[in-house]
C-alpha cells in the first residue's frame, strides 16, 4: 500500500466518503442539477394552485421522483403528493438540517439529461386594454346642459 492510499483511507474515515459537489446536492433536495426536470421555489409551493407545467413534466418523465423540502409544512405540500400519486410518480420528503435552500420541490430522473429550463414560472396573462367608451353626441349634450344647471 502506497502512503497516498493509507492517507486516503484515514480521511475517508475521519470525514466520511468524499461527497460529488456537495453544495448542488443541497440545493437541488439530494440529487445533481443534471438531473432535475423541474423545480419550484418555496414561495412557488406556498401558492394556492398547482402548476400545470409540473404535472405536464410528470406525465413527461414518469420515471421521475418528486423530491419535497420538509421544511414547507404539509398543507402546501399535500396537493403536489396528491398529484405524484395520481401520476403514478415516487416521491420523498427530503429534510436536510445542514444546508438552506430555497427550492421547496424538485422533479428528478436516475440518469442526467440536462434539461435547461428547470425553473417553472407561471404564464404570464396579459388582459387587453380596454378603450374608452366613445360617448354620443346627444350624451355630451346631456352632460354639458346637466352640467349648466347644477351650476
Amino acid at each position: 500500500m502506497s502512503n497516498k492510499n493509507v492517507d486516503d483511507i484515514l480521511q475517508q474515515g475521519i470525514f466520511g466518503a468524499k461527497e460529488l459537489k456537495p453544495a448542488e446536492r443541497k440545493k437541488y433536495l439530494g440529487t445533481f442539477r443534471e438531473r432535475v426536470v423541474a423545480v419550484l421555489t418555496q414561495g412557488q409551493v406556498h401558492e394556492k394552485t398547482i402548476y400545470r407545467e409540473l404535472i405536464k413534466r410528470m406525465k413527461t418523465y414518469n420515471e421521475s421522483t418528486l423530491l419535497l423540502n420538509a421544511d414547507i409544512d404539509y398543507a402546501y405540500l399535500k396537493k403536489y403528493v396528491d398529484a405524484a400519486v395520481e401520476n403514478k410518480i415516487p416521491y420523498k420528503l427530503v429534510m436536510n438540517k445542514e444546508a438552506e435552500t430555497e427550492i421547496g420541490l424538485v422533479l428528478a430522473v436516475e440518469d442526467a439529461i440536462d434539461l435547461e429550463d428547470i425553473a417553472l414560472t407561471r404564464p404570464i396573462i396579459q388582459k387587453p386594454v380596454e378603450k374608452p367608451k366613445k360617448r354620443s353626441f346627444i350624451y355630451k349634450i346631456m352632460h354639458w346642459v346637466k352640467g349648466k344647471t347644477q351650476n
